[in-house]
């Protein structure tokens, strides 16, 4: 019934379609639909939904917020003009099969953006300079002492007691102050959400899934006879580091499942926990122990908790966990092994813990310090230190996300020497953006473990590809991450799967659009174990 068929003309794309859409927490984004002609029918092969990553801290001013949510909104719009404008004429009649091609054009499209925007730039600043050289002019000459040669920041020193009552000169190198955020290009989301459904678009007509047509790009078309799924690293407790409670230092608690268990035990096993944790969070008065430690949550006359246990959970966070505080480390950790050996699971055997340390939103830029307890203040290198003594104490914890800022290279190369071998220390905020890591091909951190790769903005299909090979390469991990504002499109998981990456960050099992995430995983298990290719 198909053999006239193969002599047909291939498909090629008729018409992209932009528009604006909602995420996961309801904050604009955008859709990118990919119609062909298929067999001289114009067809609506496939869409997708961009995911956004804000990088606004937990704790800025509602000014910052309000104009982070206009700048979103006219980057969302200038997106969807991109796409039903420019994009759908450079793109039509190209084969969606033709990936290279379609990110070529799209890249050129986007360079040429950014140059025309930094030209504005240089226009507007050099008006603003005439301007202020206009107003000098009208003004009188005033005489003016000269002003003194400027010098560079001196080192500050610190006494310290010597022999004999002596005071000796400790000369403290400043902190290598914060590095400036990449500037995000106003509509650059239609860059990532056309390269994807492009992608998508080429995987629907082959009739394959996404994740074989993205490991035949990356093996130059040649299909790969056993293909192994990422662990997943599922996020089960997000700890606010504004609230009232004194720890600072842990972001995400997140469990990691052993390796030699299929997808579908460990999420079984991550539920569990998950629930035990929530019954041991909501149940105040209990009092529960493990091994020598015992732990009671009591309440004073006023309803708030005196001791021990963190209050109960306030619900379910952005990232579909538990949103909880706690007072010191060992309380949470302690905690966690409690709920653990509850189920009859050990820390350490059954089950492996990873924490999102995001040291760049802990640093106190007055004191040169990070505060990892309210009013509880340390050094970059008494950081590493704490690192060394807490894996240690708790082996069971086998990675550790953006430990330090980016900044802190000198301590970077110090915990990875100390702790390398011992649990992955991963670099997600700390790692140089997509775009400079594929000019530049460094990571900022060469000795970390591996880096977390999300999909937003003008990030294409082809750059991951090339930044997956870069990282093998280089032997490094590469750890695919979902962004804070998630969509309910899943092909994140589908590119994960066929860029062969060794861990997957999707967030917790609580939110239709990160859950219907894991679920697409537990399918493509399913697909490549019946097929005898899952490894």
């Amino acid at each position: 019934a198909n053999y006239l068929s193969k002599f047909s003309k291939a498909p090629v794309i008729c018409k992209l379609v932009g528009r604006k859409v909602f995420d996961g927490v309801g904050q604009p984004t955008l859709e990118v639909e990919v119609y062909c002609t298929v067999k001289n029918y114009e067809k609506r092969i496939c869409s997708t939904v961009m995911a956004t990553h804000s990088q606004i801290p937990e704790n800025a001013l509602p000014e910052t917020i309000e104009a982070d949510e206009k700048e979103r909104n006219d980057s969302v719009h200038t997106a969807v003009e991109w796409v039903n404008e420019s994009l759908n004429t450079m793109l039509r009649d190209l084969e969606p099969t033709d990936q290279c091609q379609a990110d070529k054009m799209l890249g050129e499209y986007f360079a040429n953006k950014e140059r025309k925007e930094e030209k504005k730039e240089i226009e507007k600043q050099e008006e603003e300079g005439q301007e202020g050289e206009e107003e000098e002019e009208k003004e009188e000459p005033a005489k003016v002492n000269p002003a003194p040669a400027s010098h560079a920041p001196v080192p500050k020193s610190k006494q310290k007691k010597g022999g004999k009552g002596k005071k000796v000169l400790v000369e403290v190198k400043p902190i290598p102050p914060a590095e400036p955020a990449e500037p995000v290009l106003c509509g650059s989301l239609a860059i990532g959400g056309t390269s994807l459904a492009i992608a998508k678009a080429a995987a629907t007509i082959l009739h394959i899934p996404l994740y074989l047509y993205t490991a035949l790009l990356k093996h130059n078309q040649e299909s790969p006879k056993e293909m192994t799924l990422p662990l997943p690293m599922v996020t089960l407790l997000s700890c606010e580091k504004n609230s009232p409670t004194k720890l600072k230092l842990v972001k995400e608690v997140m469990l990691i499942p052993p390796a030699e268990l299929s997808f579908k035990q460990g999420i079984e096993r991550v539920l569990d926990v998950q629930k035990e944790m929530t019954r041991l969070l909501e149940s105040p008065g209990r009092t529960v122990q493990y091994k020598n430690h015992v732990l009671t949550v009591r309440y004073s006359k006023k309803g708030k908790a005196q001791k021990a246990l963190p209050p109960s959970s306030k619900g379910i966070s952005h990232l579909g966990c538990l949103t909880t505080g706690y007072d010191s480390l060992e309380q949470l950790l302690l905690l966690m092994q409690i709920a653990c050996n509850n189920v009859g699971l050990e820390l350490g055997t059954d089950m492996y813990l990873a924490l999102n340390c995001a040291a760049h939103g802990l640093m106190d830029y007055d004191k040169e310090k990070y505060e990892i307890l309210t009013g509880t203040f340390k050094s970059p290198d008494e950081m590493v230190a704490m690192y060394v003594e807490m894996i240690n104490k708790f082996p069971f914890i086998i990675a550790l996300i953006d430990p330090l800022r980016k900044e802190d290279r000198e301590q970077w190369s110090s915990i990875c020497c100390a702790l390398g071998s011992k649990c992955y220390l991963i670099a997600e905020d700390a790692a140089t953006q997509i775009s400079k890591l594929r000019t530049d091909q460094n990571i900022n951190i060469a000795t970390c473990s591996g880096v977390v790769l999300k999909y937003i903005n003008q990030t294409k299909v082809s750059d991951l590809i090339e930044l997956t090979g870069i990282l093998d390469g280089q032997r490094h991990i590469t750890i695919l991450g979902s962004p804070d504002g998630e969509s309910s499109d899943e092909s994140l998981v589908d590119l994960a799967v066929g860029l062969g990456a060794r861990f997957l960050k999707l967030g917790g099992l609580a939110r239709g659009e990160r859950v219907a995430k894991y679920n697409r995983l537990l399918a493509i298990e399913e697909e490549l174990a019946a097929n005898g290719a899952l490894r």
